[in-house]
């Protein structure tokens, strides 16, 4: 089994989630499936093809629409989550060529709590997958398209393979939520535990950005010893656009990478991903220049093409000491359907991170 290195919204136009990725599902779903195969090779001439790549990896199959991806391996299997209708999974033999998994969606119905809070509301957004305690932690946020009344859940399970007789996901509740009466918005979850082995949840969109809490190790839930919500970055321009935090750890800082602007308007996306790190997991974080995230900081990472539009909501998978950058962009020659995108991170002297090609 391989552990991960553990290391929505505002809008231009009216539009819900819901329509949006539902619009973007009936025009991409022959697109992926229509995607040309990579020529065969060998196993070991696709994994010298993958550690020469600079640029974003050759993807194939069924890659859109994907809408907020984060990638885990277990065993010889990648598993891709992202938003959609009772939350959607993918999986590759080699991270290059992507099928519809099975099951296709880890949800049928959402559990009742969540109804209860969240009535009417079928999708799940921006899932965070890992591994620890010896068990997956699947953390996911259920909301409405521009409201700041959403929770975060977290399911358990002690493999991902479907047909193992341990395969079962284990609803183990409500972790945080926003009901309105807070500055701040429940969505978005990602987990990382520090040097010590002590889990944390970063979560947040918009409002007054993104926020930390600390879980228990053994529950996955808030600890008890420490209740503080804590403020890691933020932006004070309207409409105050940050979200999709996600931390990793590299040689003494922790990575915090958030995405800027607005998504989910295809070809009129602004979406960015910007960097900051610290020495402590609970910040300061502050960018390339020294600047604060919580006073506006970020280097920016991702940068949009002529094809590839809005490219953000990021989660960072490490395979044999190579960071891989997995994220969403909005396909302008596809009608602007969200699609898969998968890139090595490059680091500067500096140890800051950049991609060295988004073509």
């Amino acid at each position: 089994m391989t552990k991960r290195h553990l290391m929505k919204k505002h809008t231009i136009k009216p539009i819900t989630r819901r329509h949006f990725l539902k619009t973007s599902m009936i025009l991409g779903a022959g697109l992926g499936l229509g995607a040309s195969r990579l020529a065969h090779t060998t196993q070991a001439q696709e994994e010298d093809t993958m550690a020469e790549m600079t640029g974003p990896l050759p993807l194939t199959g069924n890659i859109r629409p994907v809408h907020d991806p984060v990638m885990i391996k277990e065993n010889d299997k990648y598993y891709l989550f992202c938003t959609g209708p009772g939350m959607s999974l993918r999986k590759s033999d080699d991270m290059l060529h992507w099928t519809q998994s099975f099951p296709v969606r880890i949800f049928g119905n959402l559990p009742d709590w969540v109804q209860e809070k969240i009535p009417n509301q079928n999708d799940v957004w921006a899932p965070d997958i890992s591994y620890y305690n010896d068990k997956f932690h699947l953390y996911y946020s259920v909301s409405t398209f521009g409201s700041d009344t959403s929770v975060i859940g977290l399911l358990t399970n002690a493999t991902l393979d479907h047909t193992s007789d341990d395969y079962e996901w284990v609803d183990e509740g409500l972790v945080v939520e926003s009901t309105g009466t807070q500055n701040y918005n429940c969505i978005d979850p990602n987990l990382v535990l520090d040097e010590d082995g002590v889990p944390w949840l970063s979560f947040g969109s918009h409002w007054s950005g993104i926020k930390m809490v600390r879980l228990d190790y053994e529950t996955g839930l808030p600890s008890a010893e420490d209740d503080t919500v804590y403020e890691i970055a933020q932006r004070a321009i309207h409409p105050r656009a940050i979200e999709a935090p996600f931390i990793v750890y590299r040689d003494g800082y922790y990575y915090l990478f958030v995405s800027w602007d607005q998504c989910c308007s295809g070809v009129d996306s602004t979406y960015r991903v910007m960097v900051g790190r610290s020495e402590s997991v609970t910040g300061p974080y502050v960018d390339k220049e020294g600047v604060d995230m919580m006073d506006d900081g970020g280097t920016q990472v991702t940068f949009p093409t002529e094809r590839w539009v809005g490219p953000g909501h990021n989660g960072i998978y490490i395979e044999d000491d190579v960071y891989y950058m997995v994220y969403h962009s909005y396909d302008a020659e596809n009608q602007g359907v969200p699609t898969l995108r998968i890139n090595p991170l490059s680091w500067d002297e500096d140890g800051w991170p950049y991609l060295e090609s988004m073509e």
